[in-house]
C-alpha cells in the first residue's frame, strides 16, 4: 500500500516540477519580476498538494513535501525556501495533529538548509541538492526515530521513505536540469543563429549596395550565384541570370580571352586580373576590370572561381581624355614652333609678292599665290594661338550683346550666301564672366562653319535661353549638309575636319576657350539635316 502512495507522490510531483518548465519554454523568456516569490509560492502549493496525498501511520502523517523545499533552497536560496517550506508547513498542520513535532521539525529543518546554503554557494545546484538532502537525512533520523520515538523500533519504514523523498529530489532535479540544459543549448543556437543572421544580412547588404558584380562560376562556366548588382548595372532580372553561362552575354572578341583565362585559374589555382566587355540589356557594351579568385574545395581542388568585377567605363573614358590631353599639349608645342619658324620666311616672300604686284601690276598668278599666302597666315596664326598659352583676363560680359555683335559682323557674308539668321532670346539678362575677343572668336567659328555648310543657302537658328540652375544655353541650328553620327566624336580633334581646304583647328581652338571658361560644347548632327550645336557657360553670379 505504501508503495502505491509514494508512486502516486512521485507522479504529481514530476507532473508539477515539469509543467511551469514545458510552459515557460512556449512563451519568450523574459525576466519576471519576483521571480523568487512566485516560483516559492509555487513550490509551496506543490508541497500543499503533496501534503493532501500524505501517508497515515499509526497517527502520524508523512509525506515528500520536503523535495519542493529541498529544490527550492537548492536552485533559489533560502528566501524562496522558506516561502515554499512555511507554506508547506501550514499544510501541514491544518490537515493532521503533532503540531510541536511538525513545527519544531520544519525549524530545525529551514534552519540547517539556510546554514548549508550559505555554506555552498559556491557549489552548483545539483551538488547543492545533495547536499541538502544528505542533511535532511542527518535531521530527519535525530529528529524523528531518536527525539521524537516515532517508528523507532521500524527502520525500515524510515529507510523506504527516505528513498521516496530522495526520488522526489532526484526526479526534480532530472527535470529541471534537462529544461535547464535545454535552453542553454536553445539559447547558445538562437545566439547563433542571430550570429548567422548578422552575418549575412552584413554581406546582403554589401552585396546588394555594391556597384561592382559579384559572381561565382564553375568548371563548366556556369554562373552558380550572381550578386544583385548585376540587375542594377547591365538592367537584367534576376531570373534571366540563373543557370546561365556568362559567355551568353560576353562580347565575341572577348569570349576565347575569357575562357582560357578562366581554364588557367583552375589548372594554376592562381588568381588572375583580366578585362572582357559585358552587353548591357540595352545594347551598348561596358567594359569590366575583373578579378578571379579561385576557391578551393575538397581533396584542395578548385570548385568554384569567384569573380569580382568593376566597371571601368568612366576610368577608360578619363584615359582617352588624359591621352588627348597630352596629344594636344604635344600638338600645340609642335604647333607653335614649326609656326614661328614659318612666319619669318612667308611675310618676307608675301612682301616681295606685294612688291612685285605694286611694280608690274596685279595678274591672276599674283593674286592667287597672295591669296595662298594670307591663307598660310591664316592657319599659323591658328597653330600660334593653339600652342602659346595665353593671358585671360575675364570680366562680366552681356551675352546677349556678344552675340548680337558676332551676327553684325557676319550679316554681309551671310545676305551674300543668301542665308538668314533667325535670334530667339529668353525674356532675362545673360551675363557671364569671360574674355569677350576669345568668346567672339567661337561664335564667329561655330557660325562661319554653319555659313558653309550651306552653300546654296537657308536659315540658322540661334537661340539663347537659361538652362539648368547657373547657366545659359546658345544654340546654334542650321540646314546644311550634316555630319555622319559616326564622325560627331572626332569633332575637335587636331588637324580633322570635313572640309576640302579646313585645318581642323577651329574647333580645337573653340574647345578650349569653352573649356577655359569653365563651360562645355556639344554636336549633335545627322546626314542631310543639318547640324546643332550647344554652348553652355556659367551665368555670373
Amino acid at each position: 500500500m505504501f508503495l502505491i502512495d509514494y508512486v502516486v507522490n512521485l507522479s504529481i510531483f514530476s507532473l508539477f516540477v515539469s509543467t511551469p518548465l514545458v510552459i515557460r519554454s512556449f512563451i519568450n523568456h523574459k525576466p519576471i519580476r519576483h521571480f523568487r516569490v512566485w516560483v516559492g509560492i509555487y513550490g509551496g502549493i506543490v508541497a500543499c498538494i503533496l501534503v493532501l496525498l500524505a501517508i497515515h501511520e499509526q497517527g502520524y502523517t508523512y509525506d515528500i513535501r520536503y523535495a519542493p523545499v529541498i529544490l527550492t533552497f537548492a536552485y533559489l536560496g533560502p528566501f524562496a525556501g522558506i516561502i515554499t517550506g512555511g507554506i508547506g508547513l501550514l499544510a501541514r498542520l491544518y490537515s493532521s495533529g503533532h503540531w510541536e513535532t511538525a513545527i519544531i521539525g520544519w525549524v530545525i529543518m529551514m534552519v540547517g538548509f539556510t546554514i548549508i546554503y550559505y555554506y555552498t554557494k559556491r557549489f552548483t545546484p545539483v551538488i547543492r541538492a545533495i547536499i541538502l538532502f544528505a542533511s535532511y537525512i542527518i535531521i530527519y533520523v535525530v529528529t524523528v526515530p531518536i527525539i521524537f520515538n516515532a517508528f523507532r523500533d521500524q527502520p525500515f519504514f524510515h529507510i523506504q521513505y527516505i528513498l521516496f523523498v530522495m526520488l522526489g529530489v532526484i526526479l526534480g532535479c532530472l527535470l529541471i536540469e534537462s529544461y535547464l540544459k535545454l535552453y542553454r543549448l536553445n539559447d547558445r543556437l538562437s545566439d547563433m543563429y542571430r550570429m548567422v543572421e548578422a552575418s549575412e544580412s552584413k554581406y546582403r547588404l554589401i552585396a546588394e549596395n555594391t556597384s561592382d558584380l559579384i559572381m561565382v562560376m564553375d568548371k563548366e562556366h556556369t554562373l552558380t550565384y550572381f550578386s544583385p548588382s548585376h540587375e542594377m548595372v547591365l538592367g537584367y532580372q534576376c531570373p534571366e541570370l540563373e543557370d546561365v553561362k556568362i559567355c551568353r552575354f560576353l562580347h565575341p572578341d572577348d569570349i576565347e580571352f575569357f575562357k582560357n583565362a578562366i581554364d588557367e585559374m583552375f589548372e594554376k589555382k592562381e588568381s588572375k586580373l583580366i578585362e572582357f566587355r559585358l552587353n548591357h540589356s540595352s545594347g551598348y557594351w561596358i567594359e569590366f576590370e575583373s578579378r578571379g579568385v579561385p576557391v578551393k574545395g575538397e581533396k584542395d581542388e578548385i570548385e568554384k572561381i569567384v569573380i569580382i568585377s568593376r566597371d571601368i567605363s568612366e576610368r577608360k573614358k578619363a584615359e582617352e581624355i588624359l591621352l588627348q590631353s597630352e596629344k594636344l599639349s604635344i600638338v600645340g608645342e609642335l604647333a607653335a614652333g614649326v609656326a614661328h619658324e614659318i612666319r619669318n620666311p612667308l611675310t618676307t616672300i608675301k612682301g616681295f609678292m606685294q612688291l612685285y604686284k605694286w611694280e608690274n601690276g596685279a595678274d591672276e598668278i599674283n593674286d592667287l599665290l597672295l591669296s595662298e599666302l594670307g591663307r598660310i597666315e591664316t592657319i599659323t596664326s591658328e597653330m600660334l594661338s593653339l600652342g602659346k598659352p595665353q593671358a585671360v583676363q575675364l570680366h562680366r560680359t552681356n551675352l546677349k550683346e556678344l552675340v548680337e555683335n558676332t551676327l553684325e559682323l557676319l550679316s554681309p557674308q551671310a545676305h551674300l550666301e543668301n542665308i538668314q539668321f533667325y535670334t530667339c532670346v529668353e525674356e532675362g539678362e545673360f551675363f557671364i564672366t569671360g574674355e569677350k575677343n576669345q568668346l567672339k572668336q567661337v561664335f564667329l567659328n561655330v557660325l562661319k562653319n554653319a555659313i558653309e555648310s550651306m552653300p546654296d543657302g537657308g536659315n540658322i537658328h540661334i537661340n539663347l535661353r537659361k538652362g539648368e540652375e547657373g547657366e545659359c544655353v546658345l544654340s546654334v541650328k542650321d540646314e546644311g549638309c550634316g555630319i555622319p553620327e559616326e564622325l560627331l566624336p572626332r569633332l575637335g580633334e587636331p588637324f580633322y575636319t570635313l572640309k576640302e581646304k579646313g585645318t581642323g583647328l577651329g574647333l580645337m581652338i573653340c574647345n578650349k576657350i569653352i573649356k577655359q571658361h569653365h563651360g562645355s560644347i556639344t554636336y549633335q548632327s545627322k546626314t542631310q539635316q543639318g547640324t546643332l550645336v550647344e554652348i553652355k557657360l556659367p551665368l555670373a553670379v
